[in-house]
């Protein structure tokens, strides 16, 4: 039996006499320069798309644009974000194109108020601005005014009608207590049903979790806790099911969801009505997801994503600035993943959701 690769498939006794070969040359060379090879260039033709990269629209508060929500860190920003920052990332992590979005603003952009609609307005305003400014470099995900649902479907239509946006991005819960499933949303999911959507869903630490004097901050913990809650909410009241043109990505590499998806499928609800929504049973509906890699390229979360995901469902992301790229990247080295399915990931998949970046 030939031993099994990360990605998906089979080393044979070549590829592991050449993978042995190269890491008997690379212990012989620094570390910088070891990493300077390899994760710098991207293995797909045309360079990375990067599905999770953030803009911080200038007086909108939150983490004002420094690396890790302020700190810094190894490529991190000690001072404030700049579009001019993002590109000489990209450049140098041979990223040919971001897909921006807004986050980090949760108290900004979904304060339920007509404050709150018009920063997002504003927010979006911006990151099409860029757009138009570099359209070979930059797609948009614009924002919408959760809980706001009538700033929401008034967002929709501005998005997509007037800023030609390529999709929309929303939080794993709306601030308040509502998570992305609730009913109350379902005016949202029909729209972007109807419009064969992309939606992008980001964590954000809902309000019961983030004073848990658990001696920890909430960002360590909660932001991938909130995916899985996210995502089940949605598995849960049917979204996945009842809205099947909308595509959503989940960063990450799924948070927690992809290590307890067994957990969540016996634990599923087992009345008729939920059942309904599970025709070909829990698991499939949960590999509807698409997922990024950003700041979890660690071989744990891989390991488990790679097991879950659809090998077409997996995409390249960094969450820069909040992130270094390099929290990402300087792990894929290590991860004994095929040439091919590293293409897939870094850019082929991305084509497939976005192909008006195709090459």
């Amino acid at each position: 039996m030939k031993p099994h690769n990360a990605g998906g498939g089979e080393f044979s006794r070549r590829d592991i006499l050449k993978t042995l070969g190269v890491a008997g040359a690379a212990a012989a060379l620094p570390s910088s320069e070891l990493f300077g090879q390899f994760v710098n260039k991207s293995t797909a033709k045309g360079g990375r798309i990067d599905l999770h990269h953030h803009h911080v629209p200038p007086g909108l508060g939150g983490f004002g644009g420094a690396g890790r929500g302020g700190g810094r860190g190894p490529g991190g920003l000690s001072g404030p974000w700049t579009p001019e920052i993002t590109l000489q990332q990209m450049d140098k992590f041979d990223i040919a194109v971001s897909i921006l979005s807004m986050t980090q603003m949760g108290d900004v952009l979904y304060d339920n108020t007509a404050k709150g609609r018009a920063a997002v307005r504003a927010g979006n305003d911006y990151g099409a601005k860029l757009m138009s400014e570099h359209p070979k470099r930059f797609g948009l995900f614009t924002g919408v005014p959760l809980p706001d649902i009538d700033g929401v479907m008034k967002e929709i239509e501005y998005g997509f009608d007037t800023l030609k946006a390529d999709g929309i991005g929303i939080y794993t819960n709306d601030n308040q207590t509502h998570w992305p499933g609730d009913p109350y949303f379902d005016p949202m999911w029909q729209e972007l049903n109807r419009r064969n959507a992309i939606v992008y869903m980001h964590p954000l630490a809902p309000p019961c979790c983030t004073n848990l004097n658990d001696s920890v901050s909430f960002a360590m913990n909660e932001f991938d806790f909130d995916i899985t809650r996210g995502c089940t909410s949605i598995l849960a009241n049917g979204v996945l099911h009842k809205y099947p043109n909308v595509k959503i990505i989940i960063p990450h590499s799924g948070g927690t969801m992809p290590m307890i998806a067994g957990r969540i499928k016996d634990r599923y609800p087992k009345d008729p009505k939920h059942a309904e929504y599970i025709p070909n049973g829990v698991i499939a509906e949960l590999q509807k997801f698409c997922l990024d890699i950003a700041h979890a390229s660690y071989p744990y979360p891989m390991a488990a994503m790679m097991k879950f995901a659809l090998p077409d469902h997996i995409l390249f992301g960094t969450d820069f600035p909040f992130e270094p790229i390099e929290s990402t990247v300087n792990e894929l080295p290590g991860l004994g993943i095929s040439a091919n399915v590293m293409r897939a990931i870094e850019r082929e998949n991305a084509e497939k959701l976005l192909p008006r970046f195709k090459v």
